[in-house]
């Protein structure tokens, strides 16, 4: 028989008995089960948070195997709300889950977002609208939201709290294109730009067929430092940086650097750095056309 008292113990210590009760009563939002959300919502679970939204309309394929949870020869075909909820449920047999197959749309928003505590941020890079969309009506509703993106091997972490700088604040994406918005989110996510020194391909990214590469260890790294700071949130104490502060470990270059970007990234160095970035992505993007067909 399953006991939430026993299946957590090993929690107390690092949160108390009466903590490990409240985290039981808690509830995340979590779109987006691919790469980081799969890990994160995992974590959570096992934290021993007992209540959760999750949303994703997308399908296990091979290509998910490098690094998404639940990604296996068994799942191929399968929806990650359903593998993710069936494992969600074995680990707590208690949880309370709401599942949005469709994903989190203009038509279901508020009921993904009702009586949530905290939203966690895992959507695939290129869900820009619905992003902004979610960002927005959790910081009108009060909810913290929170996202740590897997950057090469390390992550980069960001938290936006009410009352306190937007989301749409510290990226400044309205009125820009969707390659811009990209670019706008991937250059605010890490200013410092630490992973850059080791991509050995650079081909590897195109903005516009909208492909990134990504580490299973990024994302694993991500879910530690997102979820650590979670719990923070969820029982309210310890430090929460908070934008425009954020942090980037970098495991590969043993190296953890805290940014500041007031006005975000409308800030003189982000502007610098988002007109280099476009410069280089666009000198890139022609190298390649120029390339023979037999390359």
């Amino acid at each position: 028989m399953f006991n939430y008292q026993e299946a957590f113990s090993r929690n107390i210590g690092w949160v108390t008995k009466a903590e490990q009760q409240i985290l039981r009563g808690k509830k995340c939002a979590i779109a987006g089960l691919g790469g980081v959300g799969g890990d994160h919502a995992i974590v959570l679970a096992r934290l021993g948070v007992g209540n959760f939204h999750i949303a994703d309309m997308d399908r296990f394929d091979v290509a998910n195997f490098n690094r998404q949870a639940g990604a296996n020869m068994s799942t191929v075909g399968k929806t990650k709300v359903e593998v993710l909820s069936e494992t969600l449920e074995k680990i707590n047999p208690e949880s309370r889950l709401q599942c949005f197959t469709a994903g989190v749309n203009a038509e279901n928003l508020e009921d993904f977002l009702d009586g949530v505590d905290v939203y966690v941020d895992s959507l695939d890079l290129f869900c820009i609208d619905i992003r902004r969309a979610i960002f927005q009506r959790c910081y009108e509703k009060g909810i913290p939201a929170i996202t740590a993106a897997p950057i090469g091997m390390g992550t980069a972490l960001l938290v936006f709290m009410p009352g306190k700088m937007s989301f749409e604040e510290y990226f400044c994406m309205e009125g820009k294109s969707f390659d811009d918005q990209i670019l706008h989110f991937i250059c605010g996510l890490s200013p410092k730009g630490q992973q850059a020194s080791y991509l050995v391909d650079k081909s590897a990214i195109n903005i516009t067929a909208r492909k990134v590469p990504s580490t299973c260890m990024g994302i694993s790294m991500a879910a530690g430092v997102l979820c650590t700071n979670v719990l923070k949130l969820l029982l309210q104490r310890g430090d929460v940086v908070t934008a425009p502060h954020g942090l980037q470990f970098d495991a590969y270059r043993n190296s953890l650097v805290k940014s500041w970007r007031p006005w975000g990234n409308r800030n003189p160095l982000q502007r610098l750095r988002i007109s280099i970035v476009k410069r280089l992505l666009a000198k890139q993007a022609l190298s390649v056309v120029a390339q023979p067909a037999s390359a």
